[in-house]
């Protein structure tokens, strides 16, 4: 997807509208409890207000359910972007209307201001068209840099597009097409994926898409149990999608057809319940016992798992190996985390795919030692599904 960034663009003197993804968790007195999203927008802000463009950023939080409701309103973030950026940021009252396009029209050169959360407006969602270009009035050029709203079609992501001549992808939008893009499309070989989650079905098209491209597929989570069933092993307590048995027969031979080295674990941790109080232990898959319920990949999986990383090329991890959130059952993912680190050190190109595993790198504090980790969790899922991001789409090519 070869889209115009804001590097290809001037922007000096001009109204640029960017839609950035401010979607911050808050605490009951409204303060931020990790501002990573606003750090990680700080390189395309930087770049329009040191130009002397005049930045007008818009964003929703959380789901006010197209009501205004002060309970998500943007305005701690633009308290927090102010430190960060060490200059002041306007806070409009609203996204649309008289006010704000005065606050907008006032604005001088490398000033900034942010709209109050799109999601006020139940148009926002709804993708309207006359909402659509309202905020498209607010600007001349227009930056999409919310990756993790890409895969929606709503006003502020492809609606105002109809209305702008020019609208590029900021710099973060820009670096998940280089990275994600590049692994699907031109991989350096060997290419290995590890899918994880707990389910099969969140997970096929990924797989069907992914058969198209990869050399292995490592296979963990509880998702692995619907496999094992397949396979004619007990799975005990575990999570087992009874309808995805033929499916999980019917994967296991078109990796096998085309070639592809499909890896499950040979060994898996169990336990009698899901707390951080039960005590677990590792069993071969041909051992789990009824009562149990498997919890993570076993010590002899994440070692072979952790071989496959460090011959490959190309690294793409999407879900964790089990439930990493209590740390006795983390020692599988912390694994493949590691040995992540480990690949990317010697040269290869490790993607991670957003959400859960993300939330695992920084458990594992190697946030650092990744070359990308998606900002997207839905988003990058459909990208690496193969489906057309309509916020993606909408850009200038």
């Amino acid at each position: 997807m070869q889209k115009k960034t804001l590097s290809d663009i001037a922007v000096k003197g001009k109204r640029v509208i960017m839609r950035v993804d401010f979607n911050v968790p808050l605490d009951d007195n409204k303060t931020i409890t990790d501002d990573k999203r606003i750090v990680e927008s700080l390189p395309s802000i930087r770049k329009v207000l040191n130009e002397g463009g005049r930045l007008v950023l818009m964003s929703h939080l959380g789901r006010p359910k197209g009501k205004v409701n002060p309970e998500y309103s943007l305005a701690p973030v633009a308290v927090r972007l102010a430190e960060l950026l060490g200059s002041p940021v306007a806070m409009a009252n609203d996204c649309i209307g008289t006010e704000v396009m005065q606050q907008v029209l006032a604005l001088k050169d490398g000033e900034v201001i942010l709209l109050e959360n799109l999601r006020f407006h139940s148009e926002e969602e709804a993708n309207d068209p006359v909402f659509s270009k309202e905020l498209a009035s607010l600007g001349e050029v227009y930056v999409n840099d919310a990756f993790g709203t890409a895969h929606r079609a709503h006003a502020s992501t492809e609606g105002i597009t109809h209305f702008i001549e020019t609208a590029v992808a900021g710099y973060l939008i820009e670096r998940e097409l280089l990275y994600l893009g590049k692994a699907l499309q031109e991989p350096e070989r060997p290419f290995v994926a590890i899918l994880g989650g707990s389910k099969i079905s969140g997970k096929i098209d990924v797989l069907e898409n992914l058969f198209k491209k990869v050399d292995t597929v490592l296979i963990g989570g509880a998702m692995v149990f619907t496999f094992f069933k397949a396979q004619g092993y007990q799975t005990g307590k575990s999570l087992v999608e009874d309808s995805k048995v033929e499916l999980a027969l019917k994967i296991l031979e078109e990796a096998k057809n085309k070639g592809i080295k499909l890896l499950l674990p040979v060994d898996v941790i169990v336990a009698p319940e899901i707390s951080a109080q039960a005590h677990s232990h590792a069993v071969m898959i041909t051992d789990i016992p009824e009562n149990m319920i498997g919890v993570d990949i076993g010590p002899l999986s994440a070692e072979t798992y952790r071989n496959e990383i460090l011959s490959a090329r190309t690294v793409l991890w999407n879900g964790p190996m089990g439930v990493f959130e209590i740390d006795n059952f983390a020692a599988g993912t912390m694994a493949v985390a590691k040995a992540l680190a480990e690949a990317t050190t010697k040269g290869a190109t490790t993607i991670v795919g957003g959400g859960d595993s993300a939330a695992a790198i920084a458990k594992a504090g190697l946030a650092k030692e990744i070359t990308h980790i998606s900002t997207g969790g839905g988003a990058s899922l459909e990208f690496l599904e193969g489906k057309e991001l309509p916020g993606i789409a909408a850009l200038n090519d």
